[in-house]
């Protein structure tokens, strides 16, 4: 693990790089006025699903932050098959292709987006184990549309959830929940949520302040196809603490269940477990087909 990271290899202008090349300047529109999108997918076991969404994604979300997209999303599954040959084939690997802007527009404020540059870095990343993880309600709130681009997956975004998640470490636990504007659950600092009661599985409703995650929106397919009633809805941090069972699904480790919110511990994880054995069942079903 040199210098700190884990094996890594990214594509960028052409060439693969190893290790952390630097790739922008202290007068990159980037450095100091935030303009980066990026996506998340993931390799493991010899699988990489649902990579072409993640790779579509990120062009849409360099729309969202007025940079242009330069690379189709078939060339970024196909350079992502490509540099996956530089691993051992058996740790699991990060995904991120990435956009930036280089240089600003007017006053130099809104990225210029003929500067858009962009880059595909792989990296060696275990996920966590499924054993669950804990939760603390955070103090702090997730934008709105009209605040922030909540539409893209920005780097701008992340600070934010950095300092829910600090919050919530200092008090012991090991992630935050944290809700909209109007006190509402949207997520965790790191992934989406359900929850379950009386055998019926909720989530928090899109409502523009969080993504759609990718892995939520295939784990909801999923369990209506098991004949499971998944419900999206507004629901408060009570609704959480008085459910039978809550887990998160995200692109770094899938499907993971909470072990507890605040003073409530979650002892089973039924639905977790099986929405996990249903997510690999399609992974390993996906790849052979793609």
């Amino acid at each position: 693990m040199a210098n700190g990271f884990s094996r890594t290899f990214s594509f960028f202008e052409g060439e693969w790089l190893e290790g952390n090349p630097g790739l922008v300047g202290p007068r990159s529109h980037v450095i100091w006025l935030g303009s980066s999108v990026f996506d998340g997918a993931r390799w493991f076991e010899g699988l990489a699903p649902d990579l072409d969404l993640h790779a579509a994604r990120v062009n849409r979300s360099a729309e969202a932050l007025g940079l242009e997209p330069t690379v189709e999303p078939a060339e970024i599954v196909r350079l992502t098959r490509e540099g996956l040959a530089n691993f051992d084939g058996e740790t699991a690997v990060y995904i991120r292709p990435m956009y930036w802007a280089e240089d600003g527009g007017y006053m130099g404020v809104p990225a210029d987006p003929a500067t858009t540059r962009f880059c595909l870095c792989l990296y060696e990343s275990p996920m966590i184990p499924p054993a669950g993880f804990s939760l603390g309600v955070s103090p702090f709130r997730r934008p709105t549309p009209e605040t922030m681009p909540t539409l893209a997956k920005a780097g701008c975004l992340y600070p934010n959830n950095a300092r829910a998640i600090l919050e919530a470490k200092r008090r012991g636990f090991d992630n935050a929940l944290v809700r909209d504007t109007i006190g509402n659950v949207a997520e965790t600092g790191t992934s989406n949520l359900f929850m379950v009661r009386d055998g019926a599985v909720f989530t928090p409703v899109p409502n523009g302040s969080f993504l759609n995650g990718i892995t939520r929106q295939r784990v909801i397919r999923l369990l209506r196809e098991d004949g499971m009633e998944v419900v999206e809805a507004s629901l408060t941090v009570e609704d959480f603490l008085s459910a039978d069972e809550v887990f998160s699904t995200g692109n770094h480790s899938k499907v993971v269940p909470v072990t507890r919110l605040e003073d409530r511990a979650f002892e089973t994880s039924r639905v977790a477990a099986r929405a996990r054995e249903l997510y690999w069942r399609f992974a390993k079903t996906s790849e052979k087909t793609a």
